[in-house]
């Protein structure tokens, strides 16, 4: 997410007034590509005679789906600035490279990217001819129905000092993860593309395979729209979207970042990526379980009507995703985590109709790497909704799913945080004289009991979550009720002295709960505690001590 362009990014939109020149590249006439893909034995991605073709693979042209023959043999039109790659079916897998970057497509760019790019990165170099044979090596693998897979977003470092915070706080902590694979839903660099081997030699150390979405700060600024705004991307990550199978699932990688020129974008996934999902869903199960992960949220709480921040065709993507009733959607971009359940079209297995679950994940960098730094020098860096930096855990089994938040390296394990905001943390703001002394206010006079409230910041919580209150020994559990709000300790924060960037600022939160303290608390400590239910039915539990005061103690 871009609340203000760099400069970099202004000077470079303004001079892109013509990027593509008459007989670029991109104005070549379609030809047919033709190939075969095999099973690669040796595991050095070599066809040797023999070697036995895969019968049933998808391969796709970006648009286009077809799959192989029983030699497995393909053929598919093919247009200069496509990509060609294959879906990798479940069992098997394709050969990566450093950062674990799965290797299974081809770039058709006979004359490389619009040399009056003028990228100051590297970009696609020419491909020359279509080659008369396209071969595409898989290896096999055991793959279960249930694994994990890690889902992160926004890594976002500036520079090689913030490409340390995301090995140290993001990167460290995954390293205890069992995971199958890792998604990065975009935004992996903030605009300096050449961090990009960097990042990847980082992520080699957890010997995963990773899959990448492209997000707006990954953008060739120097591109005057979207065409050809990835081609660094491309060099480096390969298609800008595709699918993969993995298990009992089918997981869609996606571009909704489109790029409209001069530093500016909006969300939107456009025809020939839909027709893409919709060909590929045609050759997937009812029954099975779909994943599509992407930058830009479908939908979001803080700013609907957004473009930047939201998705023009997300209708059109769930219309596809009708005969598929098992299916979940990922997102990042906001820095901030949100759940949303979206009206989709007719499940044509026969339910009705049946919402969409679309999971806004936290970023990996919080608050763009923002707040006062901890004793490794790494910033606070809570998300603007208070959410602790950090990533999340997808949970598969079959066609079920559930996710976990897993805050960074060294903050805590909690899934939620308790505070009591009232006139004493506000007096406490001015500097008036007896005032609480924590910026949680745990410490409350007892003349402000009833103007207080107890604040439930239920990081990962969404529409479906519960929360209720009980304060030990005096009442009752009593239902919290969701209130769209800032986090208060997200509030000071960024109105303090903490170090910021220049757009960060505490967010209307879709997650925090408020609850009333009883009247009758009486000055001495009280046990506060906070138990949380999630979008998975999962309890959370959080206690806090309450100190109530004397007045003028």
């Amino acid at each position: 997410m871009a609340y203000r362009l760099s400069r970099r990014q202004l000077i470079a939109g303004a001079g892109a007034s013509a990027l593509f020149a008459p007989g670029s590249t991109f104005a070549q006439p379609p030809a047919v590509a033709r190939g075969v893909v095999f099973e690669d034995r040796h595991g050095d991605g070599r066809r040797r005679p023999g070697s036995a073709g895969i019968p049933g693979v998808m391969v796709s042209n970006g648009r286009d789906v077809t799959p192989t023959d029983a030699d497995g043999a393909w053929s598919l039109p093919v247009e200069p600035g496509d990509a060609i790659f294959v879906v990798k079916p479940a069992q098997w897998t394709t050969r990566t490279s450093l950062g674990g970057v799965p290797q299974f497509s081809y770039m058709h760019q006979p004359e490389g990217s619009a040399q009056h790019l003028h990228s100051p990165y590297p970009v696609v170099a020419p491909t020359g001819a279509l080659p008369a044979s396209l071969e595409f090596p898989l290896l096999r693998q055991e793959e279960r129905a249930e694994f994990e897979a890690l889902l992160i977003s926004d890594t976002q470092p500036e520079n090689v000092t913030e490409l340390g915070y995301v090995r140290d706080d993001i990167v460290a902590a995954i390293l205890d993860v069992g995971a199958a694979f890792g998604i990065n839903h975009g935004d992996v660099v903030a605009d300096d593309l050449s961090l990009y081997p960097r990042y990847l030699q980082i992520l080699n150390s957890t010997r995963l395979t990773w899959h990448h979405c492209p997000g707006n700060h990954d953008i060739n600024y120097t591109a005057v729209d979207d065409a050809c705004s990835r081609e660094t991307w491309k060099r480096t990550f390969g298609p800008r979207h595709y699918a993969f199978q993995y298990g009992e699932a089918a997981f869609f990688v996606l571009d909704n970042v489109e790029y409209l020129g001069q530093g500016r974008y909006r969300g939107a996934f456009g025809p020939s990526q839909l027709a893409f999902v919709r060909n590929v869903l045609k050759r997937v199960p009812a029954e099975q379980l779909v994943v599509l992960s992407m930058h830009i949220p479908l939908r979001c709480h803080l700013d609907p009507g957004n473009p930047a921040d939201t998705t023009a065709d997300w209708r059109e993507l769930l219309d596809l995703l009708a005969g598929h009733p098992h299916a979940v959607s990922f997102a990042g971009h906001l820095h901030a985590t949100e759940h949303h359940y979206l009206p989709r079209g007719q499940d044509l297995t026969g339910g009705g109709p049946r919402p969409h679950h679309h999971h806004v994940l936290t970023a990996a960098c919080g608050s763009w790497w923002s707040g006062p730094c901890d004793h490794r020098g790494i910033p606070f860096a809570d998300s603007t909704d208070g959410t602790p930096n950090g990533f999340h855990v997808l949970a598969v089994a079959g066609r079920r799913y559930a996710t976990r938040f897993v805050p960074a390296v060294t903050k805590t394990p909690a899934q939620l945080r308790v505070m009591v905001d009232g006139p004493h943390r506000r007096a406490e703001a001015a500097g008036v004289a007896g005032a609480g002394s924590h910026r949680l206010g745990l410490s409350v006079p007892v003349d402000a009991i009833g103007a207080s409230r107890v604040i439930a910041n239920v990081f990962d919580g969404g529409p479906t979550t519960r929360v209720e209150l009980e304060v030990a020994g005096h009442a009752e559990r009593t239902a919290m009720s969701p209130v769209s709000m800032p986090d208060p300790l997200m509030v000071d924060l960024f109105k303090g002295e903490a170090p910021r960037k220049s757009w960060v600022q505490a967010v209307a939160c879709s997650h925090i709960w408020q609850g009333a303290l009883p009247p009758t608390l009486r000055p001495g400590a009280h046990v506060l505690v906070v138990r949380a239910w999630d979008e998975y039915g999962r309890a959370h539990v959080a206690k806090a001590v309450l100190e109530v005061t004397r007045p003028g103690a």
